[in-house]
């Protein structure tokens, strides 16, 4: 059973601040550039404390990116940069953006709120793809020294009806909050204090059962807070003098945006694998060894976008491996393929990632699983002409161009209680980091 509770947000504060300066992508996306450009903008761009620059403080002093986020955070509340909701609300989300690579225009609505968590073992909420181990030792260092969540878990739920969404929404009043991101995507909330609405809501959702979307690591890494500090606060009822639900101590929910997925609102991308630092990789070679599990066609010269638009006219299982001298496309050999992801279920096998990372990157390429998980050799792009770039200027030996999962791969694979390799799904738009914020203090 999925439970949500209206929280105290935290947020910034608009007669000091401008949105458009302060909020941020989620950390995982902030590239180097992004982030000096986030630090330009405002001294309480919310990248200083989620992504702060190391080289800014002095270790020898004791100063960490983390105390120095807990300072700013405990800094910019007493100053009233940051202010908070009077009441327990939830918050009415909605993105409206430009689909990547075509003119069509979306709008995604969700609602952000605080959600239970739940050990996967409890069938509640579900994971579609395996985690690093570096983002979640990260993360936890900032909850710890901070006590707050900055950034929500992209949660998704079921409802073909849409009847969770007319709650939320009635179309007739002004956002609360609303701003532009880098990619012009317009973020737009709404707060719902409402009582009854929110206990409809609460209700609303308590059949739901939920696949984390975007926010894995964060999601684990709250998990394993909670377990940290459980039993460290009195149980508190479902109930507060308000008669509105909240979580049984402040570590055991997390900030949550809920989407349905079933909603046209929804777009996947793929991302794409560069592979760099092999041994004596030689393209010739690979090719060969690439053969005996697909079928692989040299492709002619070109660029990024046209081996995209070939690979994803391509009806079957297929990807492009971009090397220096050219490309090829790699369609899978069923039996071949078959006989080498054996042990593996059908579903699994079918998936373009898996076969990717367990004929190709595992065993043409030798990575290990670990290599893989600690990114030893392999970096994640969402740019594919980034990816042919970075083979071209010699930064990497080998990079794979993807098809995006679709939302009924995500769906069957999650609700089997299976995973994908890591990186597998880039939902677009993000949700910007810094609209609301959970303090557990």
């Amino acid at each position: 059973m999925a439970r949500i509770y209206p929280f105290r947000a935290w947020h910034y504060n608009p007669t000091v601040v401008r949105l458009d300066d302060v909020v941020t992508q989620p950390y995982d996306k902030i590239s180097p550039s992004m982030q000096q450009a986030y630090y330009q903008r405002s001294p309480y761009n919310l990248v200083r404390i989620i992504l702060g620059l190391p080289e800014l403080f002095d270790a020898e002093r004791g100063e960490s990116v983390y105390s120095r986020a807990a300072r700013d955070f405990r800094a910019w509340r007493e100053q009233g940069v940051l202010v908070q909701e009077k009441d327990p609300c939830v918050f009415a989300y909605s993105q409206r953006f430009r689909v990547p690579g075509s003119a069509a225009i979306k709008e995604r609505r969700g609602f952000i709120a605080l959600g239970k968590l739940h050990d996967y073992s409890e069938q509640v909420v579900f994971r579609h793809e395996q985690t690093l181990s570096k983002p979640k030792s990260d993360r936890l260092n900032l909850l710890k020294a901070t006590r707050a969540h900055f950034g929500q878990v992209f949660m998704l739920y079921s409802d073909p009806a849409g009847s969770v969404e007319k709650i939320l929404y009635d179309g007739s009043s002004a956002a609360d909050f609303e701003v532009t991101d880098e990619y012009e995507v317009v973020h737009r909330l709404w707060r719902i204090s409402d009582a009854a609405a929110i206990r409809l809501l609460a209700a609303a959702m308590a059949d739901k059962k939920l696949i984390i979307a975007d926010g894995h690591h964060r999601y684990e890494t709250a998990l394993n807070y909670a377990r940290e500090h459980a039993g460290a606060h009195e149980s508190r009822t479902e109930h507060s003098t308000s008669h509105l639900p909240q979580p049984p101590s402040p570590e055991a929910a997390v900030m949550m945006t809920f989407v349905n997925m079933d909603s046209e609102g929804l777009v996947i991308l793929p991302t794409h694998r560069v592979v760099h630092s092999l041994d004596g990789f030689e393209a010739a070679s690979f090719a060969r060894a690439a053969s005996e599990f697909f079928a692989v066609e040299p492709l002619q010269e070109g660029e990024a976008a046209g081996w995209v638009d070939l690979l994803n006219q391509d009806g079957g299982t297929a990807f492009v491996a971009v090397v220096h001298a050219g490309a090829f496309l790699l369609r899978a050999r069923p039996d071949a393929m078959a006989a080498a992801l054996a042990p593996l279920p059908d579903r699994q096998r079918r998936l373009d990632l898996i076969q990717l990372h367990c004929v190709v990157l595992e065993r043409l390429l030798g990575l290990t699983a670990e290599r893989v998980r600690e990114q030893t050799n392999i970096r994640y792009l969402r740019d594919a002409a980034e990816a042919v770039e970075q083979v071209r200027r010699g930064e990497a030996d080998i990079a794979f161009l993807t098809k995006p999962v679709t939302m009924n791969q995500l769906r069957e694979v999650a609700f089997a209680g299976e995973v994908m390799p890591q990186k597998s799904t880039d939902f677009y738009p993000k949700l910007l980091s810094g609209l609301t914020i959970y303090a557990l203090d």
